[in-house]
């Protein structure tokens, strides 16, 4: 599935002014293992407070991010795009992240490890707090998330540390 983002980034000329510092059209890419998942690394930082230098903002924009776990992040943050294809096979996983989930459009259906499930309309956002879930596109179309990850503590709940868990395949 072929995902198709523009990304402008703004920064400052040698006065200080603000300006366009890069205009383009990003393709999303699809790990072997799911074909149905396209994605496009936004940006990406390594620490907090951000470093919104010059200097910094190469790296950033390859999307650098140390993962010191998978779906853990250190501390930083992480801006993809995701297109999941309709019927695409769902996988329960959990990050050890916050995350802003923001359906940009289509439709989908998040499911939790409880057995619920909550139907998400275009312009719908998720506040994903280190929870096990799957994202499920029973529509027909693909849908298109924002994501916003921010790295978190892994949460403990019912006597035990809810670390990441991310499937293989």
């Amino acid at each position: 599935m072929a995902l198709e983002v523009r990304r402008v980034i703004t920064g400052h000329d040698a006065s200080g002014k603000a300006i366009v510092a890069s205009d383009e059209r990003m393709t999303g890419v699809s790990a072997p293992a799911r074909p149905y998942i396209s994605r496009c690394e936004i940006w990406s930082t390594d620490k907090m407070p951000v470093d919104n230098s010059e200097a910094a903002a190469a790296a950033q924009k390859k999307g650098f991010v140390v993962r010191h776990k998978l779906c853990r992040l250190g501390p930083g943050q992480r801006d993809p795009h995701y297109g999941i294809a309709p019927g695409a096979p769902k996988f329960m996983h959990r990050t050890e992240t916050v995350d802003y989930a923001i359906l940009l459009s289509g439709e989908c259906d998040l499911e939790l490890d409880d057995g619920k499930t909550v139907h998400l309309k275009q312009g719908d956002i998720v506040v994903q707090r280190g929870t096990m879930h799957a994202w499920v596109n029973n529509g027909s179309v693909p849908c298109v998330f924002a994501f916003i990850l921010i790295d978190a503590d892994p949460v403990e709940a019912g006597g035990q540390k809810l670390t990441t868990h991310y499937p293989a395949a």
